[in-house]
């Protein structure tokens, strides 16, 4: 559960924070006050942006929307407007972005990060537009229970708050968690302008499934601190909603249903609960090595976004390297040493320390370190619950092939006797039916979450329980 051009095009890292590493926000003054709104694209992919800017005795001020990835009220640090010309800067990801005034209602501008510049221009907007639903989001009065509720980490000691749907009905229900991908996620895994989590667990409610989703550690209405923690650290998460669950007298059993890194927590969490977990799903959850997995995700996604095979052969090399630097040492000075003298070696350009020092902010921090590392087999091949994998043919992100084959290889080794395997035709790593997979579709297709895929999941559950 994230492009860049030459060298480092093909470090395509947790898909939710990838996006806003290569962008930022806005401020300005007086006359530039109010809703402006633009257009990033990148590599194919198009990311619409919206600044908020708003003057107070200390200057000016400004925020920033990403609609497609479900995030507001991003702040900035700088926002300056002398001469019609507009600069905002975030200092935490090296970015600033320059524009100057056309017009009353139009900024041509661009974006700089880490040396690299993508032109972008910002239209200044009237009138905000209401949020528009995916026409499978569900809307109230549900035909359910829907409890806000909290429960405590007592590793991290810090409170996790979440939904809990349960059928209208008296009675006992086995109930599933949902964990979330890589990134920063709500407990709707709300991002390119989808709820996916939402729709399912208002598909699974209305089966008789109860569900519990939660916001990740640091989002939403949960404590705790996201950046530094590892996908181990968020197991721990899910281990405190299995603890909470079990105090309740609605619930009969627990299963687990992860996407994507979501899908690695899993197994991780069953294998060490055995006598709590009954069952797990994995959505796009990978059962490749971390490190193997990002360098084949890289290059599919280059691939489709038309780069050549000579330059993907080489930034694979290049990221393959860096990978193995990271993993081998934690000695930071010398990582960024030796990452600058490789990242010269395999760059056209002349390599500056912003582009080395925005690299390593990325692989070298905790959760990416852990990630390299990290074999879901550990904890698949100790899994005996029962457990359903699904992955879309079109995901480029965890590729179905060479995924499902590693996760049944594991799960043969557990001796697990309850597993099923299903490769969904022409869907993506969001589960939406889609015509390439690249991740720059995600957000212009309608559909959050196939039908198809909903029905396989509801149906596997239910199975369970009649046996």
């Amino acid at each position: 559960m994230k492009t860049r051009n030459n060298q480092l095009s093909t470090l395509n890292f947790r898909l939710s924070t990838f996006f806003l590493l290569l962008i930022s926000i806005t401020s300005f003054s007086q006359s530039i006050k109010g809703t402006w709104k633009g257009e990033l694209n990148i590599s194919g992919m198009s990311l619409p942006l919206v600044f908020h800017i708003d003057s107070t005795e200390n200057g000016l001020v400004s925020t920033m929307d990403s609609p497609s990835q479900g995030a507001k009220d991003i702040p900035t640090n700088t926002t300056v407007f002398n001469n019609n010309e507009l600069m905002i800067q975030i200092d935490k990801i090296q970015f600033i972005y320059k524009g100057k005034l056309v017009s009353n209602d139009a900024l041509n501008g661009e974006i700089t990060q880490i040396g690299k510049s993508f032109a972008m221009n910002l239209q200044r907007s009237l009138n905000d537009e209401p949020e528009k639903l995916k026409p499978q989001e569900p809307t109230q009065p549900y035909p359910y229970v829907s409890e806000e509720v909290s429960f405590v980490n007592p590793i991290g000691g810090h409170s996790l708050s979440g939904t809990l749907t349960l059928p209208k009905v008296d009675g006992r229900f086995p109930c599933a968690i949902l964990i979330t991908g890589s990134g920063p996620q709500d407990r709707d895994e709300e991002l390119m302008g989808h709820k996916p989590f939402l729709v399912l667990s208002d598909y699974l409610t209305r089966q008789g499934i109860a569900v519990l989703r939660f916001d990740d550690r640091g989002v939403g209405k949960s404590g705790g601190e996201f950046a530094n923690a590892t996908t181990g650290d968020f197991a721990t998460d899910v281990e405190a909603a299995i603890a909470f669950l079990k105090t309740r007298t609605d619930i009969i059993s627990i299963g687990l249903i992860g996407h994507s890194e979501g899908g690695i927590i899993a197994p991780m969490v069953a294998s060490r609960n055995k006598e709590s977990v009954a069952f797990v799903v994995l959505l796009a959850g990978t059962g490749i090595r971390g490190k193997e997995l990002l360098l084949l995700q890289s290059q599919l996604i280059s691939k489709a976004n038309g780069l050549e095979n000579a330059q993907i052969k080489k930034n694979t090399s290049l990221n393959e390297k860096l990978y193995t630097l990271i993993m081998t040492s934690n000695d930071n000075a010398q990582i960024k040493k030796d990452a600058t003298k490789l990242m010269a070696e395999y760059s056209a350009t002349r390599v500056t320390e912003a582009d080395v020092d925005g690299l390593l902010a990325q692989i070298n921090s905790p959760w990416f370190r852990y990630f390299l590392n990290l074999n879901p087999s550990v904890f698949l091949e100790k899994t005996t619950c029962h457990v359903l994998a699904l992955n879309g043919t079109l995901d480029l992100q965890v590729p179905a092939k060479e995924n499902l084959a590693a996760i049944e290889k594991s799960l043969k080794v557990a001796e697990n006797k309850w597993y099923k395997i299903v490769s969904l035709k022409g869907l993506n790593h969001l589960f939406q039916k889609a015509k390439t997979g690249n991740p720059s579709e995600y957000a212009t297709i309608e559909e959050t979450f196939n039908p198809k895929a909903l029905n396989e999941i509801g149906e596997w559950i239910l199975e369970i329980y009649k046996q």
